[in-house]
Parts: C-alpha cells; sequence; structure tokens
C-alpha cells in the first residue's frame, strides 16, 4: 500500500474528515487532498502528528494496512464465549469449500490419531498444555505452508 492510501485509510479508521485533520494541523483541506493521492509527501513533523492524532505510530502510519488493522482489533477483543458460538469451519469454508468436503474424502480418525501423538509430544517434551501445544502445532504447519 502506498503512503496516500496509508493515510486515507489511517483518517477514515479515526472517523475524520479532511477539513478535521487540516484544521489540527494547522494546514489546508487541499494540503491534506494532495498527501492522500500522492501528489506531495507530508513533512516528518505533520507526519508525526498525523499519528498521534489517528493513535498509531509513525512506523505503522506509514505501512498501514486497514485489513490487518482490523483483524488485530478483533483479536484482541476476543473473548472464549464469543469464541464457542463461532463455527469456525462453516466460516472458513465459504472461503476454501474444501473444508465443507474433506471429511466424506479423508480418513479423520487415522490422521486425528497421528495429530494427537504429536501434540501428545509437545506437551511432554516442552511442558505445554492442549492450547499452547495446538496453537504451536498450528503454527509450524502455517511455517511449512509458507516456505512450500
Amino acid at each position: 500500500m502506498d503512503l496516500g492510501n496509508s493515510l486515507f485509510h489511517a483518517r477514515k479508521k479515526s472517523g475524520l474528515s479532511q477539513e478535521d485533520v487540516a484544521e489540527k494541523l494547522g494546514v489546508s483541506r487541499q494540503t491534506i487532498s494532495k498527501w492522500e493521492t500522492n501528489e506531495t509527501l507530508p513533512d516528518v513533523h505533520q507526519a508525526k502528528k498525523m499519528s498521534s492524532l489517528y493513535h498509531t505510530t509513525l512506523d505503522e502510519l506509514i505501512t498501514f494496512d486497514i485489513d490487518l488493522k482490523e483483524i488485530e482489533q478483533v483479536i484482541e477483543q476476543s473473548n472464549p464465549k464469543l469464541e464457542a458460538k463461532i463455527d469456525w469451519t462453516s466460516a472458513w469454508g465459504k472461503k476454501y469449500p474444501i473444508l465443507l468436503q474433506y471429511q466424506e474424502q479423508v480418513n479423520v480418525p487415522a490422521y486425528a490419531v497421528k495429530l494427537k501423538r504429536m501434540l501428545d509430544d509437545l506437551k511432554k517434551e516442552y511442558g505445554y498444555n492442549d492450547l499452547d501445544a495446538f496453537l504451536v502445532l498450528k503454527d509450524i504447519l502455517g511455517k511449512m505452508w509458507k516456505d512450500r
């Protein structure tokens, strides 16, 4: 994402108009527009003021990714009661249909035994509880997928 888009999304996420930001920074609305369309760049002093105004760090403002920010906020605000109500397979199955189909094709109990053995090994060898062992195994699988 380019800086202009980052500034635009950070401003929108903060619920501010270009006029609001311009007034708080002591510049014109057109200046804010030029920053958001990459016609010009704010100086470091103005960028620092914007990061404070948008309740983010300067580094985050420069690389602001609205989707990632929203996901991080959802994770921070989640609670076990809400998570228990979510059918994750159905939710992710909308994007990845294989999650709704594989149970009919794959010998799930056989794979479950192998995975349970790996989880037990992690718990025994490192003293992890059930959840930590699951998260570690999930992370290992995720890294293997990414590195393939």
